[in-house]
């Protein structure tokens, strides 16, 4: 998707820990508010002027508020931003003036919260075989995080690795070259603690470890290779919110680049703040949409090519030992699917009709069984240029959304739901999450700056 993959302009700039979007509320937006005379509420501002005074009337321009004296010019009034849920910055957001805002005292001379410049910088990257995504944040309320940086850039890192079982020159140099621009913003801040993970295209290629010492040499980043257990805790972690409080079983899946995670949740019993420690089975399937799409074809799919990567998906489920965990639940109404990448993201958009890729519209999106069906049936009908035509997929998908959208009905088949929730978030995510749990920052009284 062209817009998602622009960087920290695009909508992928991430999301908190329970951002409002997925839970209903509106995404936040910073605004202002009108200043008034002590003790005069704003609404009613023009009943309590004194007779005969010049009445002030209230304008709006340009999305401000204003005051203005009856015949008299016009003049702007500094407002402050609203308070509002701490959350994933916008892409017109300013980071300097929400530190500046941030800063203001209340009314009662208390600071609402600490400026975002004095408030620890947390950092995730994510280099993954098909995506190399960076976010750089701040905590906010317990639980939750704002964005002030992300990155997001197509590398196909995994591209050929399939047949050759190294990575490639040309993936690697495309890699590296994101990876200097994550550097780079990551030199720009003074950041408290950062985790940068590899994973499936690095874990299999035969050169992995060689390409990361290059990495080191030349980005300046040291990188590790995680494992698929820590792979799947990390995009559970990273869509806890997603979770509402009266389901009973989710099977979150993450349908990468070279790999898929499948992790199986029993909150039936109890719900603690980490849902990673909920996870009753898990698998990592070593097949995603790169690898699937490089051994059966990703630019002309037919039905019957479809069927196949469906079929082979399905078949190593099926060794899965763990998939009947969640057998007591699976049929009840608290239970669904949540899926998180391109794969689900995509047919969102598709389903929704956007001109353009909205991350606020699709995070948290509920799709019902049927509404998948025809979506999926819609991509096997167009062709490739057509697909490349959509604009939630565009042409650095197009050759591999149906690779994904195999592996998701393969899924579909094993944990059969009439809910599908779609997150347009995952493993940075579930890595800041961790690094600001594991840091304490959110046992702190960040009301007043210090440790509670």
């Amino acid at each position: 998707m062209k817009n998602r993959e622009a960087g920290a302009e695009a909508s992928d700039a991430g999301v908190s820990g329970e951002g409002p979007s997925p839970n209903g509320g509106a995404p936040f937006r910073p605004g202002r508010q009108a200043v008034g005379r002590p003790g005069v509420d704003g609404a009613n501002a023009d009943a309590a002027q004194p007779k005969g005074k010049t009445r002030k009337r209230r304008k709006r321009r340009r999305g401000r508020k204003v005051y203005a004296r009856d015949g008299g010019p016009v003049a702007a009034v500094a407002a402050e931003p609203a308070v509002a849920e701490p959350t994933a910055l916008p892409p017109q957001a300013d980071p300097a003036r929400m530190a500046k805002s941030d800063a203001r005292a209340a009314p009662n001379g208390v600071p609402r919260r600490p400026a975002a410049s004095d408030l620890p910088v947390f950092a995730a990257l994510d280099l993954g075989t098909n995506n190399c995504r960076l976010l750089v944040a701040v905590p906010g309320r317990p639980g939750q995080f704002r964005v002030v940086d992300a990155f997001s850039r197509i590398v196909r890192l995994g591209e050929g690795l399939t047949a050759s079982g190294r990575l490639g020159r040309p993936a690697m140099d495309r890699a590296v070259e994101a990876l200097k621009v994550c550097a780079d913003k990551l030199r720009s801040r003074k950041i408290r603690r950062a985790r940068l993970i590899a994973t499936e295209a690095c874990r299999a290629a035969a050169n992995g470890e060689e390409f990361l010492d290059r990495v080191e040499r030349e980005a300046g980043l040291k990188l590790e290779i995680i494992d698929r257990r820590t792979e799947a805790r990390l995009a559970v972690s990273g869509c806890g919110s997603l979770v509402e409080r009266d389901t009973d079983g989710v099977v979150l899946f993450d349908i990468g680049g070279g790999s898929s995670e499948i992790a199986l949740i029993d909150v039936s019993r109890h719900r603690s703040p980490r849902l990673a420690n909920h996870i009753v089975s898990w698998t990592s399937l070593p097949v995603g949409v790169v690898s699937l799409a490089e051994r059966f074809g990703g630019r002309t799919v037919t039905r019957e090519i479809f069927a196949a990567m469906v079929a082979d998906v399905a078949e190593r489920l099926q060794a899965f030992d763990g998939r009947d965990r969640l057998g007591h639940i699976v049929s009840s109404p608290k239970f669904h699917l949540l899926g998180t990448s391109g794969t689900v993201t995509t047919l969102a958009g598709v389903h929704l009709e956007l001109d353009r890729y909205d991350r606020r519209r699709v995070d948290g999106l509920w799709m019902d069984g049927a509404s998948v069906d025809r979506m999926v049936d819609k991509l096997l009908g167009w062709d490739f240029h057509q697909r490349v035509a959509n604009p939630c997929i565009g042409a650095d998908r197009a050759d591999l959304v149906l690779a994904g959208c195999a592996i998701l009905e393969a899924i579909r088949a094993v944990w059969p739901s009439e809910r599908l929730r779609v997150a347009d978030r995952g493993l940075r995510e579930g890595i800041l999450s961790e690094l600001m749990a594991d840091d304490g920052v959110w046992r702190r009284n960040w009301r007043n700056g210090q440790r509670a």
